[in-house]
């Protein structure tokens, strides 16, 4: 297909209607979605590969997962299904199920497809509250009905248009779910319904939680945790081949919609001019009517040379979030292990908090994705949630060995809930904040 742009990926002086800077998800979505509507569109990337921190990278012939991934947006009619049917794009999304098994040191709960079966087996727990749980569920299902719907139409999202503030009062009685919980933490509607004391519930939300919303369902905003309980429910599935399939796709597909891509092109300035924008990056310069940055903060203020007061507040949110530590396993494939794609929350003391090691977020890969690592091989990402604050008040050689300490407490709650899988383990790889912020260029290694 001819490119409609006009945009040459090799220039060293082009304009553009749009340059996006960053092809992690959100920049490759922007991207896409500007290109199909004929804008003349520039992504321009850092790395080699796209996707960011939801990427696949190569190291040593292993395919790995930059981050233990599951994805979403894949059922009918959510943005990424839509795009692979529309472009036709070379990307299998298996449905596992289970999607996620969760393992603590009281309970093994296998996490599935259907909310029904969640339900199911926790009723089916010795001691559960059947009614309490039955009534608790059908408030989370309406809350996240609720928003869910919402998010599905940007138009409705700040700033409202006349239109869209009509639509929402035309909605008013299906907010209502919303409304009364505002304000309140998750913890609060477990106490409502009794069920904040059964810690079958409990485990399952703080796991859920800490992987979606990155906090405990003591401190987690009921109408965002409730919602983000459905993340199992709604179009989540496995990529073939790594998330880095669905990240080349995407690129594939904004060239072929006209727009154009130029990776291992770090832009290390934008500048206002009277036109729109002027995009400085190691290839050349940019003229863009507009720039999509998508990038934290406090990347966006170096990039500007400048300091806002609406960017500094963000950054200073952000700077408060999570970086994260990794394990990269080969394992020794083992008929007693799951053919498919397997996902694993593991706990090693569910009454600490999950975080540093305590908590383990392990992507295996399938037996038939031979491309990850070779016949008899497998791949395993495993993640844990690090304080960003507190390692940034380190020394050089303290965040060293805070890295450490959290990385052999991982390797202890895999020995403890996950044996079967770190007994074949038969190569290791490291990462930390520091090789997030190297490879990606987000300050501090931000991962949340």
């Amino acid at each position: 297909m001819t490119p409609r742009s006009g945009i040459n990926a090799s220039s060293r002086d082009v304009r553009a209607d749009v340059c996006v800077i960053g092809a992690g998800f959100g920049g490759l979505s922007a991207a896409l979605a500007l290109a199909e509507r004929g804008a003349k569109v520039l992504l321009c990337e850092s790395l080699k590969y796209p996707g960011g921190c939801a990427s696949t990278f190569v190291r040593g012939g292993c395919r790995f997962e930059a981050g233990a991934t599951l994805f979403s947006g894949f059922d009918e009619g959510q943005p990424f299904r839509k795009w692979i049917d529309r472009h036709a794009m070379d990307v299998v999304v298996d449905p596992i199920d289970p999607l996620v098994e969760l393992r603590t040191s009281t309970m093994t709960l296998a996490i599935g497809r259907e909310r029904g079966s969640l339900i199911e087996s926790l009723c089916a727990m010795p001691g559960a509250p059947e009614a309490s749980l039955r009534r608790f569920f059908a408030e989370q299902r309406a809350v996240a009905d609720a928003l869910w719907a919402l998010f599905r139409e940007p138009a409705l999202l700040p700033p409202l248009s006349a239109r869209s503030i009509l639509t929402h009062v035309a909605r008013l009685p299906a907010y209502a779910p919303i409304l009364r919980v505002i304000g309140r933490p998750v913890r609060s509607v477990l106490a409502r319904h009794e069920l904040d004391r059964f810690e079958p519930l409990r485990q399952f939300m703080d796991a859920v939680l800490q992987i979606t919303v990155q906090t405990s369902s003591d401190e987690a905003e009921a109408p965002f945790g409730l919602s983000s309980m459905d993340y199992y429910f709604r179009g989540t599935g496995h990529v073939r081949g790594g998330i880095g399939s669905l990240a080349n796709a995407m690129v594939s597909a904004i060239e072929r919609s006209g727009g154009s891509v130029r990776m291992t092109d770090r832009v290390h300035a934008i500048e206002r001019d009277r036109e729109g924008w002027i995009v400085r990056s190691r290839r050349g310069t940019t003229r863009a009517r507009h720039v999509v940055a998508n990038v934290l903060p406090e990347a966006l203020e170096r990039l500007r040379r400048e300091r806002y007061h609406e960017t500094t507040e963000l950054a200073g949110l952000v700077a408060s979030g999570w970086g994260a530590a990794m394990l990269y396993l080969v394992i020794d494939d083992d008929p007693s292990l799951p053919a498919q794609a397997k996902h694993y929350e593991l706990v090693g003391d569910a009454s600490l908090p999950f975080i540093e090691g305590n908590h383990v977020f392990v992507s295996l890969s399938a037996r038939d994705e031979t491309e990850r690592a070779g016949p008899g091989k497998r791949t395993a990402t495993c993640s844990t949630h690090v304080y960003a604050a507190k390692l940034r008040a380190m020394s050089e050689d303290g965040q060293r060995a805070y890295v450490e300490r959290v990385q052999e407490s991982m390797r202890g709650t895999l020995r403890a809930r996950a044996s079967e899988l770190y007994a074949r383990c038969a190569r290791e790889e490291t990462a930390s904040p520091r090789t997030f912020e190297r490879f990606t260029g987000r300050p501090g290694g931000y991962v949340a």
